[in-house]
């Protein structure tokens, strides 16, 4: 018998191994997924890296020129350049990852730039990401053309002139059927590449910046504690406020209506012996008090977590939403994976919230609700080409959005014109 027992644990063990493994084609759709958010991390890093070459080639002309007096009136707005590029590339990296906490702010004086150990980490910085940082970016752009191009050979090689190089490396002419086809298979190995090394290369690119750029541990993080201490005081608060809210529609709704059901149960129980039809219409209120007390159940519950988020995940939860609301609206959902539950959660309350207030006071003919996640975050957008005015810190509804997104360290915008139109974003951390 122990010996059956132990082998049923292991087929159990077995089965959830099993369970556990990823089908080829999650596989296949997991890399091409991961390939295409390296070539666009790639991409993106291209643009910094060549303001960074530019930047380098005026600090060389300015060293150049200190010799004879004019690099050193050039050298505060050098410096001041070098420390913007610094602070795009940091919130490029946090965009697309982990935040990038900044240093305090550099001096731009030349003889205090000297000794300042983050000027001196950003000029280390500045050389590697305008040399190999602006390399593996070419190589973004430029391995998915030349990947695209070969594999499509064979389909319009006929059209070119007569010996014109057949492959993007600029090396090799095609006679012949088999001749396109060695190129096509060239395009298969671009594609290799790409897949196989894109994630390792936007992690290169990325490096020397998330080293060299995040704030030192000579750095004074004394605003850093504070705001993150504020944001936990603020996350405390939406949980408090939360928990009152929850108090209220429990004690206000459900609660009177279950003691309006255990009253006309007792008054019908002292008339069913005496007057019968009276007893059967108390029966008959008390049987709709309990429905109604059980509809307010389920809306507490869903406000707490609605479950729609686990049957459907976010997107079809947003997909819902949308579709009830009162303004006809599109939705974008681009979310591969699944974020952590609360994360999910924020953002179905945030779409929410936002709809709502489109639906009363924007006078919106169309609203669009846009939700993508790239680089470990969680990007919504919710616009509305209604009248605007929308104030950010008036109303209850936008202080619990920020409330809310202040407890996971996210950002929160709000564009409102007067006229429109309404565009509100939200970013978030997929795995808080």
């Amino acid at each position: 018998m122990a010996v059956q027992q132990d082998a049923t644990a292991g087929d159990r063990r077995d089965a959830t191994a099993g369970d556990r493994r990823v089908s080829p084609k999650e596989a296949v759709v997991r890399t091409t997924r991961a390939a295409g958010a390296a070539i666009a991390q790639l991409v993106s890093g291209l643009g910094t890296a060549f303001l960074a070459l530019l930047v380098l080639l005026l600090l060389a002309v300015t060293a150049v020129t200190s010799l004879v007096g004019v690099g050193l009136l050039m050298a505060p707005a050098v410096l001041s350049a070098l420390h913007a590029l610094a602070d795009r590339e940091r919130d490029r990296l946090g965009r697309r990852g982990p935040e990038v906490i900044a240093p305090k702010p550099p001096p731009t004086r030349l003889r205090l730039a000297l000794v300042d150990p983050t000027t001196r980490r950003e000029l280390r910085w500045l050389a590697r990401h305008a040399t190999l940082g602006f390399l593996l970016g070419l190589l973004g752009v430029l391995l998915p053309i030349t990947a695209v191009r070969d594999s499509l050979f064979p389909l319009y090689w006929k059209l070119l002139p007569e010996n014109t190089t057949a492959t993007s490396v600029g090396l090799g002419n095609a006679h012949s059927w088999p001749d396109t086809l060695a190129v096509a298979m060239l395009g298969v190995g671009w594609t290799a590449i790409i897949l196989g090394l894109g994630p390792g290369m936007a992690r290169a690119q990325d490096r020397p910046g998330r080293l060299l750029l995040a704030a030192g541990p000579e750095t004074d993080l004394s605003l850093r504690i504070a705001e993150l201490t504020a944001t936990r005081a603020a996350a405390l608060d939406a949980h408090a406020t939360e928990l009152r809210r929850i108090e209220r529609s429990l004690h206000d709704g459900t609660q009177n209506r279950i003691v309006s059901v255990t009253v006309l149960l007792g008054a019908a129980r002292r008339m069913v012996a005496r007057d019968p039809a009276g007893a059967d219409e108390l029966l008959e209120r008390a049987q709709s008090a309990a429905e109604q007390a059980l509809a307010e159940l389920r809306t507490v519950s869903r406000s707490i977590l609605p479950p729609v988020l686990d049957d459907r995940g976010l997107a079809g939860a947003l997909s819902g939403l949308a579709a009830n609301c009162a303004v006809p609206c599109r939705i974008d959902v681009e979310v591969p994976g699944r974020c952590a539950a609360s994360v999910e959660a924020t953002a179905y309350f945030v779409v929410a919230e936002a709809l709502t207030n489109v639906a009363k006071h924007s006078g919106a003919a169309c609203a669009t609700v846009t939700a993508h996640s790239r680089g470990g975050r969680l990007h919504l957008c919710v616009e509305d080409d209604g009248r605007g005015g929308a104030d950010q810190d008036g109303g209850s509804g936008l202080a619990g959005i920020r409330r809310r997104i202040a407890a996971y360290d996210g950002t929160f915008s709000l564009a409102s014109p007067p006229g429109g139109p309404t565009t509100l974003k939200v970013d978030l951390p997929c795995g808080s």
